[in-house]
């Protein structure tokens, strides 16, 4: 802490310090009332301008460090500018290497992902079995629309035959109402033709072979059409049988092949067969993209490390910088405005030391040497704070 050392030095130096800071800085003095006879005042004012002079002296190593580097920046720009031409062109045509390889990787980096990294690594582990899973996954899907066409048809069938089934029990209902009808009509004609007999003394003997005739032929009608109608019922719901047992052993299959199916989709975790088809295209054009990436990177880590080489021989003393600004090597105009930065920069840092050396130290220097010339009697308590202080921030490390 130099500082602490050269208060040392001045406090009793009696030569007339009046040319004290000018300019803007004037402006932030302030007017403070201090009672130098109070002791707590007095401390309090001497430690606050050394704890000033500590943070000024933090604040110049800091500084002065970032304005070291923008020097070494400028030098380094120099440096380039004043290769030979031949020299200057390998410079630029390695720079022109790398940034054109960095710009590649740019872009792999900003495009748009084909494929998740999941699914890229699910397809890295099973590479070897896609071709079998894909056949496997579309015989499956095929054979499952297969059963659904199956499944689908005879359902229609059975609902043909529930519906034929509910015709024929109607036939056969209605030929039963026409059977008794024919009785309920046979019996009142034979009452009918007994009542002609018996009190009008008819000859009805026609009538009753009429009667009989006509009986016998609507009623044997009725039958036969009566015993087609069941024979039909008994083949229709054999047919109903047949097709719920089909249909029953379809379904078999169809929970058996919907399983198998589920378990495919769950092994290659896809939806369908056109989907890892689609999943494994993507995967090799990312594969193949990366592989491409990865020969980019190689070629960038050796241009890199070419222009670093380069860049060393010509006396660069941060050549690193140099590999993420390879367009000042390459435009004359971005190296003229990264120079102007450079230069705005390091005339910002010099007005921040100027400030924390001339007017937060030395101003704070000043006034402590003012307090000792002002009141002698006070110096050896100054000397002691200052001392103290000298010993508390060369113990801090840097």
């Amino acid at each position: 802490m130099g500082w602490f050392k050269n208060l040392k030095n001045k406090l009793f130096d009696k030569k007339d310090r009046t040319d004290l800071y000018e300019g803007e800085w004037e402006e932030e003095e302030v007017e403070h009332q201090i009672d130098y006879d109070n002791k707590e005042q007095r401390d309090d004012y001497v430690k606050n301008c050394l704890e000033r002079m500590a943070d000024a002296t933090k604040e110049l190593e800091n500084l002065t460090y970032e304005y070291d580097m923008v020097t070494s920046y400028l030098k380094d720009m120099e440096e380039i500018d004043a290769l030979p031409p031949e020299e200057k062109e390998q410079l630029k045509e390695c720079a022109g290497r790398v940034a054109d390889l960095q710009s590649s990787r740019a872009d792999f980096m900003e495009r748009p992902r084909r494929i998740s990294e999941e699914n890229y690594q699910l397809m890295e582990r099973i590479a070897d079995e896609v071709d079998e899973g894909y056949e496997k996954l579309s015989e499956t899907e095929e054979y499952q629309n297969l059963i659904r066409q199956d499944l689908s048809r005879l359902d229609g069938e059975r609902h043909a035959y529930a519906y034929r089934r509910s015709e024929v029990m109607g036939v056969i209902a209605d030929t039963r109402g026409m059977a008794v009808i024919c009785v309920v009509a046979l019996g009142l004609c034979v009452l009918l033709l007994l009542l002609l007999q018996f009190f009008l003394e008819m000859d009805t003997g026609i009538g009753y072979l009429l009667t009989a005739a006509a009986a016998a032929v609507t009623i044997t009608v009725i039958y036969v059409k009566h015993l087609d109608a069941r024979q039909e019922l008994r083949r229709v719901e054999n047919g109903i049988n047949k097709i719920i047992l089909l249909q029953n052993k379809v379904k078999i299959r169809y929970v058996n092949n919907t399983n198998l199916l589920e378990y495919l989709q769950l092994k290659y975790g896809v939806g369908s067969a056109k989907e890892l088809m689609e999943l494994w295209r993507n995967y090799e054009t990312e594969k193949a993209e990366r592989e491409s990436l990865r020969k980019a990177e190689r070629d960038l880590d050796y241009n890199e490390r070419e222009l670093l080489q380069m860049l060393k021989c010509y006396q660069i003393k941060d050549p690193a910088i140099w590999l993420h600004q390879t367009e000042a090597i390459l435009d004359r105009k971005e190296m003229v405005e990264i120079r102007h930065n450079l230069i705005v920069r390091r005339q910002s840092l010099r007005r921040r030391m100027d400030y924390n050396k001339e007017v937060v130290a030395g101003g704070s220097q000043q006034e402590i040497k003012a307090l000792v010339e002002k009141y002698p009697q006070y110096a050896g308590e100054v000397m002691k704070y200052v001392e103290e202080y000298e010993k508390k921030y060369q113990k801090e490390p840097e």
